[in-house]
């Protein structure tokens, strides 16, 4: 099992943040990982996009070129990598800002509203967590459980209050699916 994985979108939507989130809880499962950042010139607002490869066979590359899961949090960033996407492939779409994806190929598109659970769970700061749960939970390649375990291990400190919020947008977004 081999799954090339795209996430993209604007600097400050928490790409990065998702694709390590990604990463790390694949090697707590003792699954093989590649993580690959690539940041626009810009921070904030510019593009932002990572690579990941899990896998339960040794990366020969890091190089992602036809991913099997795209996860676009914008249009450009769909705009960019869609044509990429190797055939049966699955889009995650951010639909609080993407209302479709191209017809005609055969591929699987989720439409998660990132945006408006973030918002109604009172911080659009989450909406990555909430794409996050909805990735896990279509995929199977992440169990739940692994992610929310990383979520209690990272958010500790002054940022230990937010470990409750995120935990709730990751089962939004996989109660969504």
């Amino acid at each position: 099992m081999t799954t090339e994985i795209i996430a993209a979108g604007f600097g400050g939507q928490g790409i990065m943040s998702m694709g390590k989130f990604i990463a790390e809880a694949a090697v707590n499962q003792d699954l093989n990982v590649s993580w690959v950042p690539s940041y626009g010139p810009e921070m904030r607002g510019g593009t932002a996009n990572c690579s990941i490869i899990i896998s339960d066979k040794a990366i020969g590359s890091p190089v992602v070129t036809n991913p099997s899961v795209l996860i676009a949090m914008n249009r450009p960033s769909l705009n960019k990598f869609e044509g990429q996407i190797s055939p049966d492939g699955t889009i995650f779409v951010n639909s609080s800002i993407i209302k479709s994806v191209a017809e005609g190929r055969d591929i699987k598109a989720f439409y998660v509203p990132c945006d408006e659970v973030a918002n109604t769970l009172g911080n659009g700061k989450v909406a990555n967590m909430v794409m996050l749960g909805a990735f896990a939970a279509a995929t199977g390649v992440l169990k739940l459980q692994a992610i929310k375990d990383l979520i209690i291990e990272k958010y500790t400190g002054a940022k230990a209050k937010l470990a409750d919020l995120n935990i709730n947008a990751l089962e939004c977004g996989a109660q969504g699916i």
